[in-house]
């Protein structure tokens, strides 16, 4: 049974599910694992917290598939990185607020505090802003382009894998990310940002 699981596409391994084969999630996830791992901890650079969100990422896409929110596009695994992306900025938002205490909830006085005067703060800082100004640039794309770029930089997958993984030609995929990258050069002169 399982052999015969493995053969099948994404979608049908999901409708398999749905009709009450729980094996057929499990080939599913085992197929997709390493990707949506490796990207969410490419994202926040903890193994332990990777695997958490992983995890949330699993039951989210569970529970969405279960009430029918995932519609059948051939994009599966754009789908659950999408997801998995949403998880780890929920992640982040939720740790910005719980950091917003005041110097005396904290105990010391910030700014007689000899590391947060060293500029590597400020340069973490300006990188934060940088990639955060980056990612709300590459929200704005066409969803072909933004997927596109999600693929090959934070996935770090080549124009082959992508165009595999789209059902799209090479000459496609290499044509979204121009376009994504003239897209988001014009975005930045537009907003006037300083990416540097």
């Amino acid at each position: 049974m399982n052999l015969n699981l493995k053969k099948l596409s994404d979608n049908e391994l999901l409708s398999v599910y749905l009709s009450g084969n729980e094996v057929a999630v499990s080939v599913l996830v085992s197929r997709h694992r390493r990707r949506i791992f490796d990207y969410i901890n490419m994202m926040v650079k903890d193994r332990d917290l990777a695997d958490d969100i992983f995890q949330e990422t699993l039951i989210r896409v569970l529970r969405f598939v279960s009430e029918g929110r995932y519609t059948e596009n051939g994009k599966f695994l754009s789908w659950v990185l999408r997801i998995a992306h949403n998880q780890v900025i929920d992640h982040f938002r939720q740790k910005k607020q719980q950091n917003n205490i005041s110097e005396g909830e904290a105990g010391y006085d910030l700014l007689n505090n000899k590391d947060l005067a060293e500029s590597t703060v400020e340069d973490q800082m300006v990188a934060r802003q940088i990639e955060t100004d980056v990612r709300k640039l590459v929200e704005q794309l066409p969803p072909e382009q933004r997927e596109v770029v999600m693929m090959r930089y934070y996935m770090g997958m080549s124009f082959k894998e992508i165009a595999a993984e789209t059902d799209v030609s090479i000459n496609t995929a290499l044509g979204r990310m121009r376009y994504a990258l003239i897209n988001m050069r014009k975005l930045i002169e537009e907003k006037q940002l300083i990416l540097n």
